[in-house]
C-alpha cells in the first residue's frame, strides 16, 4: 500500500520525521524551485519569507542536501523526481491546498534529461545574495509594502 498523509497530524508527523533525519536541521525562512534550461529559468511555487511551507522545504531538504544556511541547491531530473514522489503522499491531505507539489510534478514533467532542477534555501531574509539565479528567486517575493 502506498503511503498516504490525509489529516493534518499525518501532514506534521511527516514533517517531523524527515527533519529528525537531518541532523542540525534549521527550517528557512523562504524557499522555492526552478527548472534550469539553458538559460532559462522556469519557477514553481515560491514559499517567500512569512510564508515557507515546513514539509515541502524539509521534504525537498532531504534529497538536495540543505541543512542550514542560504543556498541554491542543484539536482538532476532523477533526484528532483525522488522530491516529487517523497512530497506526493501529502496529496491525500485534500482539505489543503499542495501548490508546492503540483507545480514540482509540472516542472518534471516539462523539462527532459539535460534540465537541472534547483532549490533554493534563504536562511535570513538579510542574507546575501548567491548568485545570479538566487537573485531571480529572490525577485520572485512580493514587494514590502
Amino acid at each position: 500500500m502506498t503511503e498516504a498523509w490525509a489529516t493534518d497530524d499525518e501532514l506534521r508527523a511527516a514533517q517531523e520525521r524527515y527533519a529528525a533525519g537531518i541532523p542540525g536541521y534549521v527550517p528557512p525562512v523562504a524557499h522555492g524551485v526552478a527548472r534550469k534550461d539553458g538559460a532559462e529559468l522556469t519557477f514553481g511555487h515560491v514559499n517567500p519569507p512569512g510564508a515557507a511551507r515546513p514539509l515541502p522545504a524539509v521534504v525537498m531538504a532531504s534529497v538536495c542536501g540543505y541543512v542550514a544556511g542560504t543556498g541554491v541547491f542543484r539536482m538532476d531530473r532523477e533526484r528532483f523526481a525522488e522530491a516529487v514522489a517523497r512530497l506526493t503522499p501529502a496529496g491525500a491531505a485534500t482539505h489543503i491546498p499542495h501548490p508546492n507539489l503540483w507545480t514540482w510534478r509540472d516542472l518534471l514533467d516539462g523539462g527532459d534529461a539535460a534540465s537541472t532542477f534547483l532549490a533554493f534555501y534563504l536562511a535570513d531574509a538579510g542574507d546575501p545574495i548567491v548568485d545570479e539565479d538566487d537573485a531571480r528567486f529572490r525577485e520572485r517575493f512580493p514587494a514590502a509594502g
